[in-house]
């Protein structure tokens, strides 16, 4: 069975790709270049899909720092650190939200998906130990499966269009980290960070390190990208 896997190289995206290997999927990886300011997630997502040996890895592109207000796109929005880590149940969007971004990441995933034939699109939206995002709840999940099923040709045509797979959208991030750890993850490979040196060591006090450190203290780990730093490395066209 084919699967488009969406892959950043981040904890959650990075362990979605390790359980659909696992699953016995024929992964086809898929890495968007939004604009973001953690561009060494790039060559995170790189190892790890070399790592796990998926079909395919492809990089597409879209810009959607040209429309701004987020910290993760925008060089005038500074990356919020030291701040208390909201809970799930919190209201609050935080300014790291990238407009539509998962919107725009499974439309994308969803072309490349009909061009393939492909059964699934998996993603590592988490809507338990998340940061607020609306685009990351299980609602918003449903909702694109319906329209993928309205929208595109192999919907209308009767051969049913690929189902959305979110397998880490109940977890915490300690059952994430554990669930990857069992699955051969080698985390120092992935990069979390909102705002990374220009090499990959995270700067441990933005929300996103935040809550990975909390998943490995609370899944009794020592986290090896903070312990070991980088098992990737980042190439120049990266970087900037």
């Amino acid at each position: 069975m084919k699967a488009v896997v969406l892959l950043s190289g981040g904890l959650d995206s990075t362990t979605c790709l390790a359980k659909a290997v696992h699953d016995g999927r024929e992964c086809f990886a898929l890495t968007i270049r939004y604009g973001q300011r953690h561009a060494c997630e790039l060559a995170a997502a790189r190892a790890v899909a070399a790592q796990f040996g998926v079909a395919e890895h492809r990089f597409a592109m879209v810009d959607l720092g040209q429309f701004g207000a987020s910290a993760l796109t925008s060089p005038d929005i500074e990356v919020p650190k030291g701040e208390p880590v909201p809970s799930s149940g919190s209201n609050e969007i935080p300014i790291t939200y990238v407009p539509a971004r998962n919107t725009v990441f499974l439309s994308i995933a969803l072309a490349w998906a009909e061009v393939l034939e492909a059964d699934e699109i998996w993603l590592g939206v988490n809507a338990v130990d998340y940061s607020g995002y609306p685009d990351c709840r299980p609602e918003f999940l449903r909702a694109f499966e319906g329209l993928a099923a309205l929208a595109t040709k192999v919907g209308v045509a009767g051969r049913g269009a690929p189902r959305i797979v979110a397998p880490l959208v109940e977890s915490t991030k300690a059952r994430i980290v554990g669930l990857g750890v069992s699955l051969g993850v080698d985390y120092a490979m992935t990069s979390t960070c909102y705002d990374p040196s220009e090499s990959g060591v995270p700067c441990r006090s933005c929300e996103a390190c935040l809550l990975r450190e909390r998943g490995f203290a609370e899944a009794g780990l020592l986290d090896p990208l903070v312990e070991f730093g980088p098992r990737y490395t980042v190439h120049e066209q990266e970087s900037r």
